[in-house]
């Protein structure tokens, strides 16, 4: 008996702790508790991020502080305030302890003295000018013979298959081979299946990602991840990546940098799995929503077209066959505004990520308008630039309408203008981070979207199986964590309509 009663004073005290502790001193942000103790407002902002955050933003405004899983975050979703929270030294507020987190509980990789700003710089060399060159070549080249291998001989026929696998496999696959080399011996198996075993793995993992982050996995997913993770591990082994060739210079240099770190085996594989997360699992997604939007937006398709044309050298049979890899090469260098601006759109409408820190010690968050907050020690702050300015109708007219042309001037010229009460942005959207964190590798991954998306609408003909389809819902578990999801494909059906494609 007295047992039951001490357990149910200690639940009480709890629940009155969560009520009335942590209280907020002059100039905190709004905190807003939830009702359940220690979770707080985890199990909605699990759910749906994007309409909790707005219904937080609607009751509280710009600022504001929620508890989540035992820990205050204060969000902020003012865009003309971002710079104060990204520009901010790593002494106040810092990338590296919250990312340390995320790579211990999704890949279970602890690094050495690890500073994810440090490397950022050191590896971002290696994604641009003569070594961004290579790697552009490389992936119009795996991107030609990936399709030419699926088409399995077929080359003018009909072949369906489902959008986003479409997408997915061929980006990640290309990217893989583009980023970590290919077989050396590539005659003893078809150029496919080279990276086929790897992106099946991923494909797994990649679709308990959000149940890993939150730490939501069932007992029989638990062993399922475990097993994924020990296939990838082989498959990303030192033996095997060291036998493969074209590896990039990014990847050599990586590697590199960990074994200067003294980075075990062990720990080395499952850098291998996080790279292998951070360069291939927004790229598909991406494709997948431009090409839905395309096909699903006639204007957009026949537009985008019309310019993609201009780079296409007129050819027959007895001309030059590389005359398509030339024009592919073209595309990513010339003047495209419309496609451009379609990217631009539909990252604007699919592009996701928290952008969290760390704060390090109490100080004052000073916001555009002046008026200032004090934010906590130990602590975290968060931005959702998919709220504002993204998805913002005071900075995007009708923002959940694709607009293709959003992007461009009535004169055809980029546009780079947009306003929030009547003050001009500086990020109109934030698909790539800003500031410090801000993603290394985006060049590379938008010439690979370009790339494809240019082969995909001038060397075949693409479209929906039912051209009356919906746009894909939304998978709303993934807000948060990069390019958004559809929660079930969109089949289509494609085919070459071209004679030298290689």
């Amino acid at each position: 008996m007295i047992w039951t009663i001490t357990f149910i004073l200690s639940a009480l005290l709890a629940v009155f702790v969560f009520f009335t502790g942590t209280t907020r001193r002059k100039n905190e942000p709004p905190l807003d508790k939830g009702y359940i103790p220690w979770l707080g407002h985890a199990i909605h902002l699990g759910k749906d991020a994007a309409k909790f955050l707005a219904q937080m933003k609607k009751k509280h405004g710009d600022i504001f502080t929620v508890h989540v899983a035992g820990r205050n975050v204060t969000v902020l979703l003012d865009p003309h305030s971002y710079d104060a929270v990204v520009m901010e030294s790593s002494s106040k507020l810092d990338f590296n302890k919250y990312a340390h987190l995320l790579m211990k509980r999704i890949f279970d990789l602890q690094l050495p003295d690890h500073d994810s700003v440090e490397e950022k710089a050191t590896m971002k060399m290696y994604l641009q000018a003569e070594h961004l060159e290579l790697l552009n070549i490389r992936m119009q080249s795996n991107l030609c013979s990936h399709l030419l291998s699926v088409l399995n001989g077929h080359n003018h026929m009909w072949k369906e298959d489902g959008l986003l696998h479409f997408c997915y496999s061929t980006m990640f696959c290309c990217g893989y081979l583009t980023l970590f080399g290919n077989e050396a011996y590539p005659e003893t198996s078809s150029f496919a299946s080279q990276s086929a075993d790897v992106y099946k793995e991923f494909r797994k993992f990649d679709e308990l990602l959000m149940k890993i982050v939150r730490a939501s996995l069932t007992f029989g997913e638990k062993k399922e991840v475990r097993g994924i993770k020990e296939r990838l591990c082989d498959l990303l082994s030192s033996s095997r990546l060291g036998a493969k060739l074209n590896q990039s210079s990014w990847l050599k240099n990586y590697r590199l940098h960990l074994v200067k770190q003294g980075v075990n085996e062990e720990m080395l594989r499952r850098a291998m799995i996080l790279q292998l997360w951070a360069t291939q699992g927004n790229t598909g997604p991406a494709a997948f929503w431009l090409m839905v939007m395309l096909l699903k937006h006639p204007d957009a398709l026949t537009a985008l077209k019309d310019e993609l044309k201009t780079f296409v050298k007129p050819t027959n049979d007895r001309q030059d066959p590389n005359a398509f890899l030339q024009s592919v090469s073209e595309v990513i260098q010339g003047c495209t505004p419309i496609l451009d601006s379609t990217l631009n759109e539909t990252l604007r409408m699919t592009a996701a990520p928290f952008i969290t820190r760390e704060i390090l010690q109490n100080m004052t968050l000073t916001m555009a308008d002046g008026q200032q907050y004090n934010l906590k020690k130990g602590e975290r702050i968060c931005l959702f630039p998919y709220l504002s300015p993204q998805m913002d109708p005071e900075v995007h007219y009708e923002p959940e309408k694709f607009k293709y042309n959003r992007f461009l001037n009535q004169d055809g010229s980029p546009k780079t203008d947009f306003f929030k009460g009547d003050k001009k942005l500086k990020y109109s959207s934030m698909p790539w981070g800003a500031g410090r964190n801000i993603c290394v590798g985006r060049q590379f991954a938008i010439n690979s979207i370009k790339q494809f998306i240019f082969i995909m609408l001038m060397a075949f003909d693409v479209e929906l199986c039912d051209s009356e389809a919906s746009l894909p819902e939304v998978d709303v578990s993934r807000y948060g964590f990069g390019m958004l999801q559809p929660k079930k494909d969109i089949k289509i059906r494609y085919r070459l309509k071209i004679r030298n494609f290689t």
